[in-house]
């Protein structure tokens, strides 16, 4: 196999892993999936979930990344060349992530165009008069109109995709150390910092208790079916599983970077971000009375926390930490999206670094295009009955990847030589293997089932 360029140091092997797993996921679908969910007894199955589906199936990935030293294709082929079809796994994957790039780019162009807004202050203004928002009433109806406005109302969500596009090409041009590596280091310790101010003052607000309560205080007859498959796909997607990213982030790992350990560090602060962010959501919506609102999807993120913000001394700033929060997330998340492809470009048409950034990226141009218009201009055509963004959403999120992560299961517990699998667990045997035997039974007996069951609970 041939040498590729690795991460620099274990800071920086963290901090681009965690990158690729937090993301707008964490920011806005736990929060709503923990209301809708029961609360605290939803955090605590998701919880679960976390140490007992993702940790095992991130080991996986991270092996077989490693092992393979190569793109989500390669991997599989340089790990079993006899073994023909798999490959197809790891192209599911790259497939996958490039569909959800192309979805994920036109939501960080809103993000940041929301965090232009709130610098200047004109998210805050209900009209051409400059009246604020915080003395008016009705401020849900005038962020929905302005939301709305603002996608179908102009071109101006294609100017700030195509912002977003041109800086993730930026940052993958300039490589593994000295881009992605660099970048991550720069933006995850900001992330956290964010997180952190944003729950101190959450937290400090007149009806806290009542959202912590909700929170981290479980009502066990709220369990249901629903809430235990909803943990899982949480779990699921929170942490990047099965999108080729672990896959190709991991071989850029030198050989002596221990495994599990990353698994279970980089789990945990995913974990992290959600709770901080419930931590940040919940007193917020309990004090200000929005309580009874759905925090689903853009809902959330670009109106009802607007609307919040607007009630708050020092709105302006506030909103601007947010969405700095929001911008880089959805950052790292595309920047790690958009590497899985440029690696297999790089491996498999033998593609300067250049080259195959620009190639992976230029058809962003048009596709990401398309998603966006099919919420503006464009959102009477469908298909199935879905704007093309949301076509693509569901195909990739609640289809491709699924589907991808049994397949990986498969292989990696069934397919792969058991001892390949010991031997990365193991760093070719240096390390202590007390963890391999239950990861192992994991991923080739528990992990498979439990995916399956997301799949088919989302249909049922």
């Amino acid at each position: 196999m041939s040498e590729k360029i690795k991460f620099g140091s274990k800071v920086g092997i963290i901090a681009a892993t965690v990158g690729s797993a937090v993301g707008l996921g964490n920011v806005w679908r736990f929060p709503a999936e923990t209301q809708a969910n029961g609360g605290a007894v939803f955090l605590l199955i998701y919880i679960l979930c976390i140490f007992i589906l993702g940790i095992p199936v991130m080991t996986a990935e991270f092996a077989l990344g490693r092992g393979g030293n190569s793109d989500a294709i390669g991997a599989f082929r340089n790990v079993t060349p006899h073994r023909k079809g798999w490959w197809m796994v790891g192209a599911l994957a790259i497939l996958a992530s490039y569909l959800i790039l192309s979805f994920y780019m036109v939501v960080s162009g809103w993000t940041f165009e929301y965090l232009i807004q709130s610098v200047t202050g004109s998210l805050y203004e209900a009209s051409a008069t400059g009246e604020n928002l915080a003395t008016v009433t009705g401020e849900e109806q005038l962020f929905q109109n302005r939301m709305a406005e603002y996608i179908t109302g102009s071109y101006r969500p294609l100017i700030m995709t195509y912002i977003m596009i041109a800086a993730n090409l930026g940052v993958l041009v300039m490589g593994v150390q000295k881009g992605i590596e660099k970048m991550s280091n720069i933006m995850m310790p900001i992330l956290f910092v964010l997180l952190v101010i944003f729950c101190a003052v959450s937290l400090s607000l007149p009806k806290a208790a009542d959202g912590v309560r909700f929170f981290l205080s479980p009502d066990f007859s709220a369990i249901s079916p629903s809430t235990v498959v909803n943990a899982m796909g949480q779990a699921f997607f929170s942490l990047s599983l099965a999108m080729g990213i672990l896959i190709t982030y991991s071989s850029y790992y030198p050989a002596d970077t221990k495994l599990t350990r990353t698994a279970v560090t980089v789990s945990l602060l995913d974990l992290s971000v959600a709770i901080l962010m419930g931590l940040i959501i919940f007193p917020a919506v309990m004090t200000f009375g929005l309580a009874d609102h759905q925090l689903a999807g853009s809902a959330l993120v670009f109106i009802t926390l607007p609307e919040i913000f607007a009630q708050m001394g020092g709105t302006q700033f506030w909103s601007s930490l947010f969405f700095l929060l929001l911008t880089v997330a959805a950052f790292t998340s595309t920047i790690s999206l958009a590497e899985v492809s440029v690696a297999f470009m790089e491996c498999h048409f033998k593609m300067s670094r250049i080259k195959a950034c620009v190639t992976v990226m230029l058809p962003l141009f048009v596709l990401s295009a398309v998603c966006s218009l099919s919420v503006g201009p464009w959102s009477g055509f469908t298909i199935c009955g879905m704007t093309i963004f949301d076509f693509l959403d569901t195909v990739a999120t609640n289809i491709m990847l699924p589907v991808g992560g049994i397949l990986l299961c498969i292989y990696m517990g069934w397919i792969a030589p058991r001892s390949f699998f010991l031997k990365e667990i193991t760093n070719n045997g240096t390390l202590r293997s007390r963890s391999f035997a239950l990861v192992a039974f994991i991923v080739k007996w528990i992990a498979p089932v439990l995916i399956a069951i997301v799949l088919i609970g989302q249909f049922i």
